[in-house]
């Protein structure tokens, strides 16, 4: 069996402000009806995988399981990273994980926010490359370029691609992303390949690769792995042992230095969505080079993306070339399409001013569901709260605040200090400042309620949370 190991990270910087640092653009429908993390699931499931492993962080494990339940996959193992310590600790964590359940098996390391159109494609790719990876290489799968990229890096052949059906081929080298007149000159030889960040190999390989060429890493993970702590079916990683790990990539700590290389070329379609402008090519522009999403409308426009994330907002272009315009309810982007990779400049001006928009999503999403802040005040604030069938909230209480609850969707169950009742649509409650409270959905349809919160204090800290069957502590949110 071949484990898929589905990397899901992320700073969300590059295509803020959909992406955000709270929720990265794996989690976020940005070509498609699924999300890419959804896609990326179900183009790696099926005969002849088994279920999928997941390395994340604490914030996105319960968006983890939630989407992958949409779409009717059940998750393996989910691996919770104590901090982010890019590919290289996170690949060897999963592969000293598998190597005490299934040592002969294959893993399949892949990013879960790539855009791969044909599955069926990817997985002859993946089948192509089984047998050589079985025999101990480290397989790299490369993308057909179609253009000079300066945006990725790429692979150098050591031998001929042919019609670029998928076959396994030397590996000569890595190239770092290179300038214009370099990636001109590699498309034009045919040697070279985008490197993907996708890898097959044997759990023994790659955990023979760490052990020669990145020997500092194997004791940090190694203990953060043999201390990892079970909770609620995730395992956390040891944050003491994880801490002294590097923070490097699989390409820097292995893959450039290791002489069992192979790839794969692949050439369907793929795109990393490394930014708006890629969103816009992947996005399928009509004639004028229009896409337009959501309430949006182009008016003699060219090249153009225009997309509104908001039913209550029109975003409207007139005469506009080259523009990539992206409205949120709380942010909105304006930028020349040439200049897409610099829009993580906007996110660090806007961290520079502590602006709450350059990380933090205006939906909050929390292992029950989510909220919103409808509208801030001084001293009081309006939140739209979303709860998920069978789900609840902790039991709490507040310091600062009191609160009033009124449902306008299904069925609510609230606990007011020793008073259980039932909430239905269009009924309201109202919890006292100080009172031991919970709310929790009985039903097998989302109940939402609106909340006006009124205090000195409306902070998401202001908790004492007593039961919480999320398990999570006092400095946890909602």
């Amino acid at each position: 069996m071949i484990t898929p190991i589905l990397l899901c990270g992320g700073s969300g910087t590059r295509l803020w402000p959909l992406s955000r640092k709270s929720y990265p653009k794996q989690f976020v429908p940005l070509v498609g009806e699924t999300t890419l993390f959804q896609a990326s699931a179900q183009r790696l499931t099926g005969e002849g995988f088994a279920a999928p492993m997941v390395l994340t962080n604490s914030d996105f494990r319960f968006i983890v399981t939630e989407q992958m339940a949409e779409v009717g996959i059940d998750p393996g193992a989910i691996l919770i990273e104590p901090s982010g310590r890019n590919t290289a600790p996170a690949v060897l964590a999963a592969a000293l994980w598998l190597q005490a359940r299934d040592p002969d098996g294959l893993m399949l390391v892949a990013p879960s926010d790539h855009v791969v159109p044909d599955a069926a494609a990817f997985r002859a790719a993946v089948a192509a490359a089984e047998p050589a990876a079985r025999a101990g290489q480290l397989v790299t799968f490369g993308i057909k370029p179609d253009r000079a990229e300066t945006g990725y890096g790429y692979l150098e052949l050591d031998g001929d691609p042919g019609d670029f059906t998928p076959q396994v081929i030397g590996l000569k080298r890595f190239v770092e992303k290179p300038d214009l007149a370099t990636a001109e000159g590699m498309l034009a030889s045919g040697q070279f390949l985008w490197n993907a960040g996708i890898f097959l190999f044997s759990v023994k390989a790659i955990i023979a690769a760490f052990e020669t060429h990145a020997p500092d890493l194997m004791a940090p993970v190694q203990g953060a792995v043999d201390k990892g702590q079970p909770d609620l079916g995730f395992l956390r990683l040891d944050p003491e042992a994880w801490e002294g790990a590097s923070d490097i990539s699989i390409d820097y700590a292995v893959m450039e230095r290791a002489d069992n290389l192979a790839v794969v070329p692949y050439a369907g379609g793929w795109s990393d969505l490394g930014g708006w402008d890629a969103v816009w090519r992947e996005s399928g522009p009509d004639g004028d080079g229009i896409v337009t999403q959501g309430r949006a409308s182009a008016i003699d426009c060219a090249d153009s993306l225009l997309r509104s994330e908001d039913d209550g907002l029109e975003v409207v272009g007139i005469g506009l070339k080259n523009i990539i315009t992206v409205a949120m309810p709380d942010a909105v982007l304006v930028a020349d399409a040439s200049r897409a990779q610099d829009v993580k400049q906007a996110v660090s001006a806007l961290k520079a001013k502590s602006a709450r928009q350059a990380e933090a999503f205006p939906k909050d999403h929390r292992p029950w569901g989510w909220f919103e802040s409808l509208v801030v005040g001084e001293r009081f604030q309006v939140k739209r709260i979303h709860v998920h069938p069978g789900a609840a909230l902790s039991l709490q209480s507040h310091h600062h605040r009191s609160e009033h609850w009124i449902v306008v969707e299904g069925t609510a169950k609230v606990t007011v200090d020793d008073k259980v009742q039932l909430v239905s649509e269009n009924q309201s409650v109202y919890i006292p400042l100080g009172a031991v409270h919970r709310m929790e959905n009985p039903g097998k349809v989302p109940m939402v309620l609106i909340e006006v919160q009124t205090g000195s204090y409306l902070g998401e800290d202001d908790i004492i949370r007593y039961e919480d069957m999320y398990a999570r502590g006092q400095g946890a949110k909602g």
